[in-house]
């Protein structure tokens, strides 16, 4: 049965779990696994799950809250009681200029009463510090937004799943449908979430997960300096959307600014040169991580990008940043990426594209 903390929060450009479990039964070593690019966790529980020692970072901090409730979380008996506290302390907080300048877009999306138990958990959850915290945060940024109409187990007006569409665009997309933001008890649907959550009992051991940029990451994972045998990973694409943009409502929940940032960081590069010298740096970052025989698992995507490219790209960045010879198995496998939620709810034109798997070793 699938584990039930995979879904806790949709999350964008994410890997399924069945293709981690299939990488990991494919390995012959049984090092640390470590994802330089966690997102959700996906990696890191599925190995946790096969009874391996896991670790990874990212610089989006919804996706550290996400992957660290499920790669080190609390007892359930300590969540249910931390709702129960947090139920009967809900009150008005203190949190001037909590709206900015989008009064029109939270009065659609949210409910008044439901808005106040957002703010107030907003305002409360130290998700960076307790464990019960970091789950109900994370349990809260999977049902901040999502189809409303469909099922009672999320917060506000209808939105997509994985993404928050820009304040204007929702405002003016509700207003056209004449939609309404429902009624909904907050504590209730986390309540709810929670209990079915936690019917699959958590994964043995912990993972570690930290808020760091790739470039960082021996930095910042010290005690793993010789000891990663499996990186499975998911980089950022060539011209994908900055998640600063496409995470900014989770962002805000999450003690953030009110307001939708863009930026090309490290997360979107407009250039092939620059996207090939930042995998290279990042695969400098993780290089001393790993032990003297490892293997890597790259799953890369891009509409600029042939297949040929991405393969002798990623080659040639591995090498370069590992500083060792880099090997790669066959010419890899090739999927269809299927029409996202987000896109039925933009209703942009649909247009295929393709991910490929690539596995390196050195």
């Amino acid at each position: 049965m699938r584990h039930r903390f995979h879904s806790i929060c949709p999350y964008f450009a994410m890997f399924p779990e069945a293709f981690v479990a299939e990488q990991l039964r494919a390995s012959d070593y049984r090092g640390v696994v470590f994802d330089p690019f966690c997102g959700r966790g996906t990696t890191l529980l599925e190995a946790q799950i096969g009874m391996r020692e896991a670790a990874g970072c990212d610089v989006n901090p919804v996706a550290v809250c996400i992957s660290g409730a499920k790669c080190d979380p609390p007892t359930r008996g300590d969540v249910v009681d931390r709702i129960e506290e947090l139920r009967h302390d809900c009150h008005e907080p203190s949190d001037h200029g909590w709206q900015g300048e989008l009064d029109e877009f939270f009065s659609l999306c949210f409910h008044t009463d439901t808005m106040t138990q957002v703010r107030y958990l907003r305002a409360e959850l130290d998700w960076r510090r307790r464990r019960e915290d970091r789950f109900i945060a994370a349990v809260c940024l999977g049902a901040l937004h999502g189809e409303s109409h469909r099922s009672p187990n999320y917060f506000g007006n209808r939105l997509p799943r994985t993404i928050s569409t820009k304040p204007e665009y929702s405002v003016q997309w509700w207003r056209r449908r004449k939609s309404e933001p429902p009624r909904r008890d907050v504590f209730e649907i986390v309540e709810r979430v929670v209990r079915y959550r936690f019917e699959s009992d958590p994964a043995p051991g912990r993972g570690t997960v930290r808020e760091a940029d790739a470039r960082d990451a021996a930095a910042e994972f010290p005690e793993l300096e010789g000891r990663v045998t499996d990186v499975i990973t998911s980089p950022p694409y060539l011209d994908t959307t900055d998640y600063r943009e496409d995470q900014w409502l989770r962002l805000w929940f999450l003690g953030g600014e009110p307001k939708v940032r863009t930026g090309r960081g490290d997360e979107r590069h407009g250039g092939k040169t620059a996207y090939w010298t930042f995998m290279e740096e990042a695969a400098g970052g993780f290089a001393a991580l790993l032990d003297e025989k490892a293997r890597i698992v790259v799953r890369i995507g891009g509409r600029r990008f042939g297949k040929g490219e991405l393969r002798d790209g990623l080659r040639k960045a591995l090498t370069r940043g590992l500083g060792r010879q880099v090997a790669i198995e066959g010419e890899g496998l090739t999927s269809e990426v299927p029409r996202t939620q987000a896109e039925s709810f933009r209703g942009g034109k649909i247009s295929k594209t393709v991910e490929h798997d690539f596995v390196f070793f050195v």
